[in-house]
């Protein structure tokens, strides 16, 4: 979010960061002329290898050196650091995928489409030029599209990969109608010289209004929001390691695309806006629907779709400094979730046999959320926020107090002894961290517009509406509320059906796909536990 020139960039430099993204795109052509699988998966593993090598020198460059642009690719913060996650997460997932899908036909096909939409991810994140990031992004959706349709004589495979086309689509045409009013009112297509004139004009027109609504719009629709999120439901048909993939920087990427035109969608507080309230929503009624859900992959599904809202409503409040946390953490975590899912439900099965613990109070709940917000509220006094921090970072900081009462909440997280003093004392360390690097991340930053305290206020009451839901289902699981909301939440509020009935009337799939139903909900959900204990399958 920076609105002074970028100082011109070293060739060495310059190098690193293109070497990375274009050596896995020749990587994944000469997979496709591998002889064998194994040959295959040793060139994609190198070339991520190399990927790494070359994304730690640039990180080490920037350190010494300090940001720039030129040659056609920008180095700072944000892209190093997404540069050496997509590096790091892409090696470990690429080794994975070798042994996940030992034995299987088209390993060729899955170790080659892997390396491009790496490539694409890359290029998006290393280019300088507006072009050539909407047409990375575009090329980055394409090649996903051929991973999604790996098991492609699966029906439910084949509606996934066509929900994700159509909203790749639209997305794509509001980001290339945005790049062009961008490039011809700033008359640069260049991304640091096209935000820079954005953040110097004394009042943006029309079009870059326009522009940056379309940008948010398209970040939305790419992020697999509500109500365009069935795809990203539905792709757990595509194997494991694709799963995990998306999350290497690849539904995320919009959060990345919003942290680097900040200037511009920042200043338009309608842009803000829509990523606020649409961000919000997702993140409330998809955390909601998570709990209801008990197959682990369809849940961790719909905990990335609430987490991506949460992201995106970041954006939409100015944090791009927290929203680059968020990004980086959320990668990390679900990538690894993902590839540790059979993991998963051997833990799960255990924690059952065990005893289990009381919900607690829901004034109990209510204390640990406010001392929650007390010790993050000091943390931020602390790094200096103090009586000047926006009214934004405040309705953040109650977020995140509240979202720390499990931690704080007896027999959850540890025994009650030293084990829980160690916990709290790491949950205290992290919030410092994470505030740390927002007051790093930020710095000499132009400040987003200023939100209207309506929108503020949106956000408070959803939060404080999911938080107080959560208590009232934990504290009664089998009561009327309960009992009445639960097919609600576990059908997604039936939104998906919805829009993919109207979507199939406008652009219907090239091969027949049987009617979307709503899914059947069982007769217990997680937070209903049963009078007696049937088996209930993950």
């Amino acid at each position: 979010m920076h609105t002074a020139p970028l100082p011109e960039l070293a060739l060495l430099h310059a190098l690193c960061l293109w070497a990375a993204p274009i050596l896995a795109g020749v990587a994944a052509w000469a997979c496709g002329l591998a002889a064998t699988p194994e040959r295959a998966w040793r060139l994609a593993q190198g070339a991520a290898a190399a990927w790494l090598g070359l994304a730690a020198a640039g990180a080490l460059a920037l350190a010494k050196d300090g940001g720039g642009a030129g040659w056609g690719v920008r180095a700072d913060v944000a892209g190093a650091a997404v540069l050496l996650l997509v590096g790091f997460v892409g090696w470990v997932i690429l080794r994975f995928a070798q042994t996940y899908l030992a034995g299987e036909a088209r390993q060729v096909h899955g170790a080659r489409w892997l390396l491009a939409t790496l490539c694409g991810v890359g290029m998006v994140i290393v280019g300088n030029h507006l072009l050539v990031m909407a047409l990375a992004w575009l090329a980055t959706s394409a090649a996903l599209q051929r991973l999604l349709m790996f098991y492609d004589h699966r029906p439910a495979a084949r509606l996934a990969a066509h929900k994700k086309r159509v909203a790749s689509r639209m997305a794509d045409l509001f980001v290339f109608t945005a790049v062009t009013i961008i490039g011809s009112s700033t008359g640069t297509f260049a991304i640091d010289g096209a935000m820079q004139a954005a953040a110097t004009a004394p009042g943006l027109g029309w079009p870059l209004q326009a522009a940056a609504l379309l940008m948010a719009a398209a970040a939305i629709l790419k992020c697999a929001q509500l109500p365009f999120h069935g795809w990203l439901i539905q792709v757990m048909e595509a194997p494991t390691p694709v799963s995990a993939l998306l999350h290497a920087g690849v539904v995320n990427l919009g959060a990345l695309v919003l942290i680097r035109l900040s200037p511009l969608v920042g200043a338009v507080p309608a842009a803000q806006a829509l990523l606020l309230v649409v961000g919000s929503t997702t993140a409330v009624v998809a955390a909601l629907v998570m709990s209801t859900r008990i197959s682990v992959k369809v849940m961790l599904a719909w905990s990335t779709c609430a987490q991506l809202g949460f992201m995106l409503m970041q954006c939409g409040l100015g944090a791009y400094g927290l929203a680059l946390v968020h990004l980086l953490a959320h990668s990390l975590y679900k990538a690894h979730a993902f590839l540790d899912t059979g993991a998963t439900v051997q833990r799960c099965n255990t924690r059952r046999l065990g005893p289990q613990g009381g919900a607690g109070t829901a004034r109990g709940a209510l204390a640990r959320a406010v001392l929650g917000m007390v010790a993050l509220g000091a943390l931020a006094w602390a790094l200096g926020s103090g009586a000047d921090a926006p009214a934004a970072s405040w309705v953040l900081l109650a977020i995140g107090g509240a979202s720390m009462a499990p931690l704080l909440m007896a027999g959850t997280v540890a025994p009650r002894g030293p084990w829980r003093v160690a916990v709290v004392c790491s949950v205290a360390a992290t919030a410092m961290a994470t505030l740390a690097w927002h007051a790093l991340a930020d710095a000499g930053s132009r400040p987003a517009q200023a939100l209207s305290p309506v929108w503020l206020a949106w956000v408070g009451m959803a939060f404080a509406s999911l938080f107080a839901l959560q208590a009232v289902l934990a504290r009664w699981p089998h009561g009327r509320w309960s009992r009445i909301l639960y097919p609600w939440f576990y059908g997604g509020l039936f939104l998906d059906e919805q829009v993919s009935r109207l979507v199939f009337k406008l652009w219907p799939p090239a091969d027949p796909v049987s009617p979307v139903q709503p899914p059947a909900a069982p007769h217990t959900a997680p937070w209903m536990p049963p009078l007696t204990t049937p088996e209930r399958p993950l």
